[in-house]
């Protein structure tokens, strides 16, 4: 029924302004909602995600998943005489990427890290090596310390950034001078040490570069790279040998994970070059490989597990995967999910074996095919670079 008040003009005009259902052509009856005013009107709310957008989350996250697990290779040995040289860097595109990882030592590089994490496999750091550490393991152990101890001689000094302690280029600079005497302690450890008489100026750049950088007093997973180049140098020269490697993962490694993260935390390093978020770690990428090695068929621990606080908290010590989740919540504020959503997408994987191969397979594609990262790494006479591809 039409209303006896109104005009067909004014009905027309009705009809012009009444918006329509798209389904059925008749008028709907929410009008269209006024325009937002400043003026009046409070303003709408502030949107907040449930997770921070993926800036800088892995791109070719199926490539990863594709890609065959890396395996553990031996290490090709040097053979004497030695023509050491002060290592340079090659690094600069994609094509300098792929024919690192063509190349002989490109392969074996990440084989041995893979040779490392099948060492340790099961073992918690207390467990009794299965051998007793050899003369190389003592010395390693032995300039780790000495590195702590200049900690300890170099306080921080009074700075109101949130990064960037300049006390650390001082720290660095005590590491630079005794260098060469603690490289030359391990080398004394060799076979034959008179063939490494000048090894300290191939090696002492990998270790210097291990630290992190002085001049922007920061660190990431491409100096932690140049520790594991520097212990397969050590490899290569026979130095340290495959019955070695638990000792050197359960006991270096972790030695120079502790002095690391005294170090980030005394002097505030700045994370070179961190995905942020979608991260493992800030700083640190080798420990969750490893980590996640010593979990494998742990008859009660699963992937799932590091959400248990009282897990984290008795278990830690034990194993370095654990202690890394339990240093991210410790330094990083509010929902897990939200500032570490690598770590809680990880946690859902099945068991350790998967969650051991996947960060492999991860360490190759985020770590060690980016330019950025290994645009620093150094090549010399251990680490050769060849211009072939087909090496």
């Amino acid at each position: 029924m039409s209303n006896p008040g109104s005009s067909p003009a004014s009905a027309h005009h009705d009809h012009e302004h009444t918006p329509l259902c798209r389904s059925c052509g008749a008028p709907t009856t929410a009008p269209i909602p006024a325009p937002w005013s400043g003026t009046t009107d409070s303003p709408p709310p502030a949107y907040r995600p449930i997770r921070l957008p993926a800036i800088n989350a892995p791109t070719n996250t199926a490539a990863i998943v594709l890609s065959p697990v890396p395996q553990p290779l031996p290490v090709p040995p040097a053979a004497p005489p030695h023509a050491f040289q002060v290592p340079a860097k090659r690094i600069t595109s994609p094509d300098d990427i792929a024919r690192f990882h063509a190349s002989v030592h490109g392969r074996h590089f990440l084989g041995f890290v893979a040779a490392l994490s099948a060492s340790i496999h099961g073992r918690k750091l207390s467990d009794p090596l299965p051998s007793s550490p050899s003369p190389a393991v003592a010395a390693l152990l032995d300039l780790v310390s000495a590195l702590a101890a200049l900690v300890a001689s170099t306080p921080p000094l009074p700075h109101s950034s949130r990064y960037g302690n300049p006390a650390f280029r001082l720290w660095h600079e005590k590491l630079t001078d005794s260098a060469s005497e603690l490289i030359s302690r391990i080398a004394a450890t060799a076979s034959s040490p008179a063939d490494l008489a000048d090894a300290e100026v191939e090696l002492a750049p990998y270790l210097l570069d291990s630290f992190g950088n002085a001049t922007r007093i920061d660190y990431g997973t491409g100096h932690e790279t140049n520790f594991a180049a520097f212990l397969y140098c050590l490899a290569r020269l026979g130095v340290i040998t495959e019955p070695d490697y638990p000792a050197v993962v359960l006991r270096v490694f972790v030695a120079y994970l502790d002095l690391m993260r005294t170090l980030q935390d005394t002097y505030q390093l700045e994370p070179a070059g961190s995905h942020g978020v979608w991260g493992l770690d800030d700083y640190h990428f080798l420990p969750f490989i490893f980590g996640s090695a010593q979990l494998i068929d742990h008859k009660y621990m699963k992937p799932k597990s590091i959400h248990n606080p009282d897990i984290l908290e008795n278990f830690s010590k034990e194993y370095m995967y654990l202690a890394c989740v339990a240093y991210v919540k410790k330094v990083k504020k509010g929902p897990f999910v939200e500032h570490s959503p690598m770590l809680d997408d990880i946690s859902g994987v099945a068991n350790w074996k998967k969650v051991n191969s996947g960060l492999l397979k991860m360490y190759k594609a985020e770590v060690l095919e980016k330019v950025p990262i290994m645009q620093h790494f150094l090549f010399g006479s251990l680490i050769k670079w060849y211009e072939s591809w087909h090496l």
